[in-house]
């Protein structure tokens, strides 16, 4: 099909046929822009929401692989699930690489052609259109004032000027026209290009990204590895369909089995369940009668106390009654139930059912406790009374068994309420912090008791942790926060105590009860330990252990308490290790290396001291008479002659009548030389130091 064209002979003459067809090129010049810009508003959005994938598949890729930094408390380190996604995270990688490929593409080769087009060659248009009409105006008011010219001939030279004028626009017309004309012919052609051009840089680059995507994501291991994990997970789907039926089931059960206990107190037509008198532990929600003073106003000022009923859960450990409120992480000691007196009785009130108290004498305190029901009530009063029974004191008597006097001292767990019983064999249970450490020096075998450094200490173990290195003040005060959160979340009071022998030649932990070595740590083994900075009674030491077949050592922190200052176990656990290190360094060295240094010391002592006492000697000597001159200088010199030369027979001889000479020279050692030397100078030897 012939493309349309204004023909530039025209553009001078400048006709209203030429200016009809004019203005329908430059209608078609304006649409076509204004469908330009559209299309070019569609690619820039292509080109942004591609940008915008790549960003996002790289924000997934990072988000998957921070899986395996965050700290899931039911999540373990080594988990199969963080192996998985991390695996995905490096597929998603390659999927974002070619995603910015694919980027790169439609910048080049679609927005680039296209802004071309629409910045270049529709502005030019735009351009000349304005020139265009601007150049006409300037030609139609030339010729207006060269024809409006008089006749006169004194105006010759405006005539001239007019001509002049009119010459110069209408040349300045023509070459606007022209330009005109051929940037408007030209843009038929440019059509058919610039709007397809972008289109086709666009599928080219999509064939070239499935192409990449295609080699990169579909390799028969990521097949294999997508059917595994699909395996998997329908695997747990029907995994979590049987426990969501098995939950389903233990629902119904238990909602059937606690019917009885929707109900505060029992119904009439339900059956009787008689309370279990038999229980020495028992745990429950409670509430408590708390009473508060209020300054009444006026001049006289009285003091009224007010009743105020709380609810608390409360819970029996280790001859304790605890309570926790919901907003608490571990119990409180509320009474302890060893006291002597302690008893557990109905309570009359006048504003609530179902009450008990419990009374002790001792710390002169009356805890006032509400239950739901009769049944609760009963049982808390027999699990309390049994609780006393068994601890050795029945009411208005003495205790079955009277316990060995202690002294009393206090520490971070007394504090929290956590009390243990005692391991002895009093049926009463005794507070652990008043044990003594003088007795346990009776029970170490002959290693400890050959030791040149001893010290015991009470301590009270509260638990141990594998930490990831093997030294580290922040590494302990971090293991001694988790252990005790954790023994608060846990309600775990309960302490065992040991007696810990510090020694230069090892560490152990003595059972109290009947002197046995509950275990040992040799001092090679400790890496570490230090107290805690804030609590004094709290400190912890980290050991090394290499489990058989295994290429690495592991470690572990054990976090202890004691009745005195931390500093002063460390101080001595410091003490030890110096001392072991030093005997291992004297162990380490050769046989006789310090007698050795002694001998030749004194070797050069006699040395020094008969080379002064030959120089004295010789300077006391007389010359010699004239008669013997002669017979000195036939005697045997040195070519310097500074010293006689004798001969073999003669030196051997000479050395041998005097036993000087044991063996030849170049073969005497230290060895040789050691005890004749020693015996002669009467050197004492030094014992080797024990190990």
């Amino acid at each position: 099909m012939a493309i349309e064209k204004l023909h530039l002979e025209d553009a001078l003459e400048d006709s209203p046929q030429t200016r009809s067809l004019l203005s329908v090129f430059e209608k078609d010049a304006m649409t076509l822009k204004k469908y330009t810009t559209g299309l070019h508003n569609c690619c820039q959005r292509i080109m942004k929401a591609q940008n915008e994938l790549c960003a996002a598949t790289q924000s997934l890729s990072q988000h998957l692989r921070d899986f395996e930094i965050q700290k899931f408390p039911l999540e373990s380190d080594d988990s199969v699930l963080s192996s998985t996604l991390k695996q995905f995270s490096s597929y998603l990688d390659d999927v974002s690489s070619i995603q910015q490929v694919l980027s790169a593409q439609f910048s080049e080769t679609m927005m680039y052609p296209l802004s071309r087009f629409l910045q270049a060659d529709l502005e030019e248009v735009t351009t000349l259109c304005e020139m265009f009409q601007l150049a006409s105006n300037e030609h139609d008011s030339a010729m207006n004032r060269y024809m409006r010219l008089p006749k006169k001939k004194d105006s010759e030279r405006h005539r001239q000027e007019c001509s002049e004028e009119l010459y110069l626009m209408r040349k300045k017309f023509h070459q606007t026209s022209l330009h005109y004309y051929s940037s408007l012919n030209a843009l038929q052609y440019k059509r058919k290009c610039s709007l397809l051009e972008p289109i086709m840089g666009y599928l080219h680059a999509q064939r070239a990204f499935f192409q990449m995507g295609q080699d990169a994501v579909g390799k028969k291991e990521i097949e294999d590895f997508l059917n595994n994990i699909s395996t998997s997970v329908q695997g747990v789907q029907q995994e979590m369909k049987t426990e969501t039926k098995k939950t389903v089931e233990l629902i119904d059960t238990l909602e059937q089995q606690s019917a009885h206990l929707y109900h505060a107190e029992p119904m009439v037509d339900m059956p009787y369940i008689p309370p279990n008198t038999n229980l020495t532990q028992k745990a429950g929600y409670l509430f408590v009668r708390r009473g508060k003073h209020i300054q009444m106003p006026g001049p006289i000022g009285k003091q009224l106390i007010a009743t105020k009923w709380e609810r608390c859960f409360f819970f029996t450990v280790g001859g304790n009654l605890m309570s926790q409120s919901r907003d608490q992480l571990a119990g409180s000691l509320v009474l302890d139930l060893n006291e002597p007196g302690v008893l557990a009785e109905p309570h009359e009130s006048d504003d609530r059912r179902f009450v008990f108290q419990v009374l002790s004498p001792k710390s002169k305190r009356n805890i006032v406790l509400q239950a739901e029901n009769e049944r609760e009530k009963d049982e808390w009063i027999c699990t309390l009374n049994n609780i006393v029974r068994e601890s050795g004191y029945v009411k208005d008597k003495n205790p079955q068994v009277k316990p060995k006097e202690r002294t009393s001292s206090t520490s971070s767990a007394s504090k929290q309420g956590s009390i243990s019983p005692d391991q002895s064999s009093s049926s009463r249970r005794i507070n652990p912090f008043d044990q003594s450490a003088n007795e346990v020096l009776d029970s170490l075998d002959s290693a400890i008791d050959n030791a040149t450094f001893v010290e015991s200490f009470v301590v009270r173990f509260l638990g141990s942790m594998e930490v990831p290195t093997d030294r580290g003040e922040k590494l302990v005060q971090e293991t001694m926060r988790q252990i005790m959160a954790a023994r608060a979340i846990h309600n775990v009071f309960k302490m065992t105590e040991s007696r810990l022998v510090v020694s230069s030649e090892c560490m152990r932990l003595i059972d109290p009860s009947n002197n046995t070595v509950r275990t040992q740590f040799a001092l090679a083994d400790i890496s570490f330990w230090a107290a805690h900075p804030e609590n004094t009674r709290l400190f912890a030491f980290i050991t090394r252990t290499k489990p058989p077949g295994a290429t690495q050592s592991t470690f572990s922190c054990h976090v202890f308490e004691c009745n005195i200052s931390a500093e002063e176990i460390c101080l001595a656990i410091g003490t030890a290790t110096k001392l072991a290190f030093q005997a291992l360094m004297q162990r380490k060295l050769p046989p006789g290396v310090g007698k050795e240094k002694k001998v030749m010391e004194k070797i050069q002592h006699v040395k020094t001291r008969e080379k002064n006492i030959l120089l004295q000697n010789i300077q006391q000597l007389e010359d010699a008479p004239e008669g013997e001159e002669d017979n000195l200088h036939n005697l045997p010199l040195s070519p310097d002659g500074k010293y006689l030369v004798l001969t073999a027979t003669d030196e051997s001889e000479d050395l041998a009548e005097s036993g000087d000479l044991a063996q030849p020279m170049e073969n005497l050692t230290v060895e040789s030389m050691q005890q004749p030397i020693s015996d002669d100078l009467d050197i004492e030897e030094e014992p080797e130091s024990e190990a």
